[in-house]
């Protein structure tokens, strides 16, 4: 009678190399979400407009010798002009604080006399 041995099981071993083939792997959909994340979110940059609704802001020419400083005052006495000269440079995206006679301001509606 012959005996057949049956080798025992054996544990599997990785090497370095299949670690790093496991790693990377494992790794794999957070580099792809990562990678849309940062192709796709193009859409989300800010910008200097502020998307102010028609309607909620009036409008003001600008005259000669007026500086948003005098126009901040004109506008809301009671207010610090300082918060309405930034609030005049956001709604109308300026570069600087230079004015033109003529030139269109829109006026946050926040500091218009209510109708």
């Amino acid at each position: 009678m012959t005996v057949i041995s049956i080798p025992g099981a054996t544990r599997m071993r990785l090497t370095v190399r299949g670690r790093r083939i496991v790693a990377a792997l494992a790794a794999l959909p957070a580099a792809v979400a990562l990678s849309l994340a940062v192709f796709g979110g193009g859409s989300a940059l800010a910008s200097r407009d502020t998307g102010a609704p028609s309607g909620s802001f009036a409008t003001l020419t600008v005259t000669p010798g007026d500086s948003l400083w005098s126009i901040a005052e004109q506008v809301a006495p009671g207010a610090d002009p300082r918060d309405v000269v930034d609030a005049i440079v956001r709604l109308n995206a300026l570069d600087g604080v230079t004015l033109s006679a003529g030139q269109q301001l829109s006026i946050p509606a926040e500091y218009t006399p209510s109708p």
